[in-house]
């Protein structure tokens, strides 16, 4: 076991889906994954694995912030063993082209964190996704149909912002939305070479000043899960 996860080598799967929230954790093993199997309660913080498709497939909550991913994600490759780790979350768009209930598949992710300084990575590091899934992302969705758009998001660590227009510089820059986790996976995953990849469902835009309805994410995440649990099983 490690600090946070209480888990025996061997418990968790090489793919690992990782929302934010634990109680999504739980819906996702009780609703897509067949003979799952909790192996971390700590903190709340629940872990399962299951299988999908036949294929062994476990789902890890990460909690919210980069720092808090950057613990589950570190301890799930260091001592677990993982090797694709798949971020499923929300996000608020910043375009008008971007809609609600989309999801956004993040190539890179940008940041106002200082995260990268426990890193020796030179000034300017970019953290991106990993090209492998990207593609299996983009062969699974070819056959789910779902609107999917790939770019850059920014993951802040301040999610009550004080500057109403905090936002738009990042949209200058084409930007396509903002969350508070995916750089610390990428970063991760780069100091370790494995791979991971950060797909959001926009549930908030800024443009818009949209806000889904409780429904409305339960529908639109449970594309981003079947899209991402495709991803972890090819």
């Amino acid at each position: 076991m490690s600090t946070h996860i209480n888990a025996n080598k061997g418990d968790i799967a090489e793919s690992v889906l990782m929302p934010g929230d634990p109680l999504r954790v739980k819906h996702i093993a009780e609703n897509y994954l067949s003979g799952a199997v909790c192996y971390n309660e700590v903190r709340g913080m629940y872990g399962y694995t299951g299988t999908y498709k036949g294929v062994p497939v476990s789902v890890q909550g990460s909690g919210m912030g980069m720092p808090s991913m950057g613990i589950y994600s570190w301890e799930l490759i260091t001592e677990f063993g993982a090797q694709n780790l798949i971020r499923i979350g929300t996000a608020g768009s910043f375009h008008e082209g971007i809609k609600m209930g989309e999801i956004v598949m993040g190539l890179a992710a940008s940041t106002d964190s200082n995260f990268i300084h426990a890193f020796p990575a030179p000034h300017g590091f970019a953290p991106s996704a990993d090209f492998g899934l990207i593609k299996k992302a983009l062969s699974a969705n070819e056959e789910l149909g779902f609107k999917l758009t790939a770019g850059n998001l920014v993951s802040c660590d301040v999610f009550y912002e004080t500057d109403p227009d905090w936002w738009k510089g990042w949209a200058k820059m084409g930007v396509l939305a903002v969350e508070m986790e995916a750089a610390a996976l990428y970063m991760n995953a780069a100091y370790h070479n494995v791979h991971a990849l950060a797909m959001v469902t926009i549930t908030d835009h800024f443009i818009t000043g949209e806000k889904a309805t409780s429904e409305e994410r339960e529908k639109a995440n449970s594309d981003m899960i079947e899209l991402a649990l495709e991803v972890a099983i090819k």
